[in-house]
């Protein structure tokens, strides 16, 4: 299994290690109950044999683990900016039984370069499950996963929407909740996507999820070679 550090970590990963470095281990049992539509987003995937995933921001490898189970014969890519995650993630996929499966590294969401982490210059699949609302600069994430997506290949998004038909109670309670975690759902998602899809040729299919509690996206690259 790779498992490699680029670069020194930024003011970024120092803030995610000091959050994270004790909640790391009770991350996966408690952000089940509000972290939706993961399951559903890797039940999406649809990764054939030889199939390269890439997870943008892989945490403690819960993700990439149930994306390996859900999709064995494909081959699976994460990275982070947290190296106390990292720490997680390598000893669960390790645990599983999951290093020949899945590759690890360090890495900024905002300026990665596959090519730097692994050798690889894109990747069939890429999938952000509730990151984009942590990470600074989170329009320069979509943009680099944009430019490591291989043609035919779709890149999924699922992250906190706006609570939009849900009582506004719960709203202020869950922003105030978040944001205990400095996590900030971005209100302009899809306006951004939509300009990453002109700017790339992508095609762009966006859908909230229960209520908005959730927003759900997806781009592909179009195939535009003969065949």
């Amino acid at each position: 299994m790779l498992h490699r550090t680029t670069g020194p970590a930024s003011d970024h990963a120092g803030q995610m290690d000091a959050i994270y470095r004790y909640q790391r281990h009770i991350y996966d049992a408690s952000r089940k109950y509000y972290l939706l539509g993961r399951d559903r987003l890797i039940r999406a995937l649809d990764a054939p044999a030889g199939t390269s995933i890439l997870e943008i921001g892989c945490g403690t490898g819960r993700n990439l683990i149930a994306a390996s189970r859900r999709w064995p014969e494909a081959q699976l890519y994460g990275f982070d900016i947290s190296q106390a995650m990292l720490d997680t993630a390598s000893h669960s996929v390790k645990r599983a039984g999951l290093t020949d499966k899945i590759a690890l590294a360090r890495g900024d969401a905002t300026h990665f370069q596959s090519r730097n982490l692994w050798g690889k210059a894109d990747f069939d699949r890429i999938f952000i499950s509730y990151t984009l609302s942590m990470i600074p600069g989170w329009e320069l994430a979509l943009d680099e996963a944009a430019l490591a997506l291989a043609e035919g290949g779709s890149l999924y998004i699922v992250d906190f929407g706006q609570q939009e038909r849900l009582p506004t109670f719960f709203r202020d309670l869950l922003a105030a909740w978040l944001r205990r975690f400095d996590v900030f759902p971005r209100g302009d998602l899809l306006p951004v996507l939509q300009d990453v899809a002109a700017h790339h040729g992508l095609e762009l299919s966006f859908s909230p999820l229960y209520r908005g509690y959730a927003w759900s996206a997806v781009l592909k690259r179009p195939v535009t070679h003969a065949t």
